[in-house]
C-alpha cells in the first residue's frame, strides 16, 4: 500500500482512505471483519462522524487494538460549542481512545476562526490542548468556504467532493491545497454512486499525489477491488479517458450529488435519490426502482409545497424541485417503455 504525508499534519497515511458511511448499513460482525481486513492490508486512514450512528463504534471495536497504527478523522456538526465537545467526548469512547487524529467541523455554513462569536475554533483549539484531538480539519461542499479554509491558515486538512466529473474551479483546490499544506480528504470519489466505473475513478484522483480519496465501502468486494488497484494502480489511458469523457458529457452540470443537505422534505420526498433517479436507473440493476412502491415515492414530487428549503441549502446551487420535476417525468417515461 502506497503512503503518503497528509499535509500540515506531518502523518503517514495510506493513499486509500476507508470512508465509513456504508458501514453502518451491515451486520455487525461484517463490519468488523471489512474494517480488520482493511487494515491487514495497509489501510491506515479512516474517516467517519458522530452523525454516522453505529460508525465509530464499529471501528473502535475492530480496531481498538491497532489503534496507534491507524489514523482516525472524525466530525460534527453542531455550530454550539457544548454540543460539539459532548460529541468529542462521545467519539473518544466509541472509538475506546483519548485522541482523535484529526477532528472535522462537518459542513459548517462559514468558516470557524479563532476569537470568532461562535466560538467553534477556540473550543478546537482547548480540545487540542487537552490532548482529545490533534489536529484540526473542516468539510465542506462549498467550494467558496473550501477555498476559504484552505487559505486561511487554520486547517490541517480539508475534505471536499472531487472526481473527474469535478469542474475546473473545483479541482483548483488541489494544487491550492498542495501549495498551503493542507491535507486534503476527496470524498463521493464514485459522486454518491453515479459513476460506476471504480477503476477510471481511482485511476483519475490518484494522478494527484496530495490527494486521499476515501472510498465508502461495505462489501468485501468492494474493498478488494480497491486494494487491487492499490496492488497495480490503474494508468489514465486513452480507454479510461473515454470512459471518463462519455460520462461527463452525459453528467457534468445539474446533477445531484447525493449529500443530503437538502433534506428533511416537509412532502417527505426522497430528494437525494429521486433528484438522480434516472441516472441511477440507467447504471444500476434498475428493477427495485420499477416497483409500485418506488413509483409512489416519486409521486410525492407532485406534492412539493414549494418551501424552497431544498434549493436554499443545496451547496452546488441547483434549482431542485425543477430538477425533481424533470427526473419525475423521465422516470416515468422509463417506466412506461419498460426500460
Amino acid at each position: 500500500m502506497q503512503q503518503t504525508i497528509f499535509g500540515k499534519t506531518g502523518l503517514s497515511v495510506s493513499r486509500t482512505g476507508f470512508g465509513c458511511i456504508p458501514i453502518q448499513r451491515i451486520p455487525y460482525d461484517e463490519s468488523t471483519a471489512l474494517l480488520r481486513y482493511a487494515y491487514e492490508h495497509g489501510v491506515i486512514l479512516y474517516d467517519t462522524a458522530n452523525s454516522y450512528t453505529t460508525s465509530e463504534d464499529r471501528i473502535g471495536a475492530a480496531l481498538a487494538p491497532v489503534r496507534d497504527k491507524i489514523v482516525i478523522c472524525t466530525k460534527s456538526a453542531p455550530l454550539v460549542p457544548d454540543k460539539v465537545m459532548v460529541n468529542i467526548e462521545n467519539s473518544l469512547k466509541m472509538f475506546k481512545t483519548d485522541y482523535i487524529d484529526v477532528f472535522q467541523f462537518h459542513n459548517p455554513p462559514f468558516v470557524p476562526r479563532p476569537g470568532g462569536e461562535d466560538g467553534l475554533y477556540d473550543l478546537a483549539l482547548k480540545a487540542k490542548a487537552q490532548g482529545k484531538i490533534r489536529h484540526i480539519g473542516i468539510t465542506q461542499h462549498s467550494k467558496g468556504r473550501a477555498r476559504e479554509a484552505a487559505l486561511s491558515g487554520l486547517y490541517d486538512t480539508l475534505q471536499y467532493p472531487l472526481s473527474y466529473l469535478s469542474t475546473g474551479e473545483e479541482l483548483a483546490l488541489i494544487d491550492l491545497c498542495r501549495e498551503n499544506n493542507v491535507g486534503l480528504l476527496a470524498m463521493k470519489g464514485l459522486c454518491g454512486g453515479i459513476l460506476t466505473n471504480a477503476r477510471a475513478a481511482f485511476a483519475f484522483l490518484r494522478q494527484y499525489d496530495n490527494v486521499i480519496p476515501i472510498w465508502g465501502m461495505q462489501r468485501m468486494s468492494e474493498l478488494q477491488e480497491f486494494l487491487s488497484y492499490e496492488e497495480n494502480p490503474p494508468l489514465l489511458d486513452n480507454k479510461l479517458q473515454t470512459v471518463i469523457e462519455a460520462d461527463r458529457k452525459e453528467l457534468s452540470g445539474n446533477f445531484c450529488r447525493s449529500c443530503g443537505y437538502c433534506l428533511p422534505c416537509p412532502a417527505d420526498i426522497q430528494i437525494p435519490t429521486a433528484a438522480r433517479i434516472t441516472f441511477l436507473m440507467r447504471r444500476t440493476v434498475n428493477a427495485g426502482f420499477m416497483t409500485e412502491g418506488f413509483q409512489q415515492e416519486m409521486k410525492k414530487i407532485d406534492n412539493c409545497t414549494g418551501c424552497g428549503h431544498c434549493k436554499e441549502n443545496c451547496p452546488y446551487e441547483l434549482d431542485t424541485p425543477a430538477l425533481l420535476k424533470r427526473q419525475q417525468t423521465e422516470f416515468f417515461e422509463m417506466v412506461a417503455s419498460g426500460e
